[in-house]
C-alpha cells in the first residue's frame, strides 16, 4: 500500500456565526471555500492541473452552500478545470471524513494529488432557515428530516438534550464542566497569544485585497469556571417543547430509549461549541508524486477509521473511533502525543478522557471549539491542521484526530509527523 502525506494544512480564522456580527457572514460560502484552496496553491507552488480531486465536507447543502462546494469553490479560485471537486456530509465529521477518503485514494494507488477539507458559514444556515420559516415554508428538517418510522426505530433528539442525557448518565456534574469549559478558553487564549496558529491560519481578503478577518473572532479570554457557573443551562428552555408539531418533547425522545434517565439541562453557551463561520484545507500527495514535484511532507497518514454507536445519544462515537483507529495503527493510546476531540459539548471530552484513562494536558492542548468555535463541515480538517501544527511545535510524533457527528457517528485518524 502507497503512503499518503499531508503537504500543508491551512483554515481561515473563524468569525462569529451571525449575520451581521461576524466579519464573514457577509461573504458567499464558496469565496471563504476559495480562500483556503488558493492557499494550499499558492504556498506549495502546485499545478493545479494535476489535483485529482478537491474532496470537500459541507453539512448544511442549502442554499448559498449547495451545487457541489468542493467543484464551485476550486473553479472560484482558478484551479484549472481538469481538477475535479465532489462535497460529502457526515455532519460535523464531513471535514475529517473527506480527508480521510483523500488519504484512502491516494493509499489505493487511485490518486497521487488530492486537496480535501471543508466550508460551514453557520451564519447563513440559520439566516437561510429563518427565511423559509418567515416564508412559511414546512420544514421537515431534523436528524431524522420527518421520516417517522426512522423516529420510531431509533428516537433522534437535539444535540444539547443529548448532551446533558450523557451527563445524567455518566454522571458528569456541572462543576466539572463548567472548569473543562474554562480551561478551553484560557488554552486558547495561550496559543493565541504564542502565535500558535500562525503558520496554518490565512487571512480572508476581498477581491481588492483588503484584509476582512485574520484574527479569531470567538474565543473570550478571561473566562473563569465562576463566570460560566453563574449561566443558565441552554437547553432547559425547549427540552420538554414537542420536537413536531404533537409530538414528543425532545426529552420524551430520549426517554423513549432510556426510560429511567433523569436528564437535567446543564450545558450552557461556554460549555457548547461555538456557532462560527470558517473553512479549512489538506494538501495530501503520494510519496512518489512529493519526489518528483520536490514537495515536502509535513506528516504521513496512518490509519483512518469510522464508528457508529447509539444514534439517540448520538455524542458517544468517539471512545469507539479512536480505540479502533489505534488498533488499525497497531498503536496504544500511550503512542500518541497529541489527542484532537472536537470539544462539541463538554461532557463528549471529559467522557473521552476518562474512558480512555489518558493525561488531558495532551487533549486539546491549545483549546477547542468551544473557545474558537466549530464550523461544522471545516472542523475536522481544521483539527487535523491544529494537530500537525501541536506536534512541530512540542516535537510529538503521532497525533489522533476524532469527533462525534449527528446521528451517532465518529470517524477518526492517526498522523505521524516526518
Amino acid at each position: 500500500m502507497a503512503d499518503a502525506f499531508i503537504i500543508d494544512a491551512v483554515r481561515t480564522p473563524r468569525s462569529i456565526g451571525k449575520v451581521g456580527k461576524g466579519a464573514l457572514s457577509h461573504m458567499h460560502p464558496q469565496h471563504v471555500a476559495a480562500t483556503v484552496l488558493r492557499a494550499v496553491r499558492d504556498r506549495n507552488g502546485i499545478d493545479t492541473a494535476d489535483v485529482d480531486d478537491v474532496i470537500w465536507g459541507t453539512s448544511a447543502q442549502m442554499g448559498l452552500q449547495g451545487g457541489d462546494m468542493g467543484r464551485m469553490a476550486a473553479l472560484d479560485a482558478g484551479y484549472d478545470i481538469r481538477a475535479s471537486g465532489v462535497t460529502l456530509d457526515r455532519f460535523c465529521g464531513s471535514g475529517l471524513t473527506a480527508t480521510n477518503l483523500a488519504a484512502g485514494q491516494i493509499m489505493a494507488g487511485m490518486e497521487d494529488l488530492v486537496v480535501a477539507g471543508g466550508t460551514e458559514m453557520m451564519s447563513h444556515v440559520n439566516a437561510y432557515g429563518q427565511a423559509l420559516r418567515e416564508a412559511g415554508v414546512k420544514s421537515v428538517g431534523g436528524l431524522g428530516t420527518g421520516n417517522l418510522r426512522l423516529q420510531a426505530r431509533h428516537p433522534q433528539s437535539n444535540q444539547g438534550v443529548a448532551a446533558d442525557a450523557i451527563a445524567a448518565m455518566e454522571g458528569i456534574g456541572r462543576e466539572q464542566l463548567d472548569a473543562f469549559g474554562a480551561e478551553s478558553q484560557r488554552r486558547a487564549a495561550v496559543a493565541i497569544a504564542e502565535g500558535r496558529f500562525a503558520r496554518s491560519t490565512v487571512p480572508v481578503v476581498d477581491d481588492d485585497g483588503a484584509v476582512i478577518l485574520d484574527r479569531e473572532e470567538y474565543p473570550r479570554p478571561g473566562t473563569t469556571a465562576e463566570q460560566l457557573a453563574a449561566l443558565k443551562p441552554a437547553f432547559a428552555s425547549f427540552i420538554d417543547m414537542p420536537s413536531r408539531p404533537d409530538g414528543p418533547t425532545f426529552r420524551q425522545l430520549i426517554n423513549q430509549k432510556y426510560p429511567d434517565l433523569a436528564i437535567e439541562p446543564l450545558h450552557h453557551a461556554g460549555t457548547s461549541s461555538g456557532v462560527v463561520d470558517g473553512a479549512a484545507a489538506i494538501l495530501l500527495a503520494s510519496g512518489d508524486y512529493a519526489r518528483r514535484t520536490g514537495l515536502k511532507p509535513r506528516a504521513r497518514i496512518v490509519a483512518t477509521a469510522n464508528m457508529g454507536d447509539c444514534p439517540t445519544l448520538m455524542l458517544n462515537g468517539p471512545v469507539p473511533a479512536a480505540r479502533k483507529v489505534l488498533a488499525k495503527a497497531g498503536l496504544t493510546k500511550d503512542d500518541i502525543d497529541v489527542w484532537e476531540v472536537n470539544e462539541a459539548f463538554a461532557v463528549v471530552t471529559e467522557k473521552f478522557i476518562r474512558d480512555m484513562e489518558i493525561d488531558r494536558t495532551r487533549l486539546n492542548p491549545n483549546g477547542g471549539a468551544i473557545a474558537l468555535g466549530h464550523p461544522i463541515g471545516a472542523t475536522g480538517a481544521v483539527l487535523i491542521g491544529t494537530a500537525l501544527d501541536e506536534l512541530e511545535r512540542s516535537g510529538g510524533r503521532y497525533g489522533l484526530i476524532t469527533m462525534c457527528a449527528a446521528g451517532g457517528m465518529a470517524p477518526a485518524i492517526i498522523i505521524e509527523r516526518v
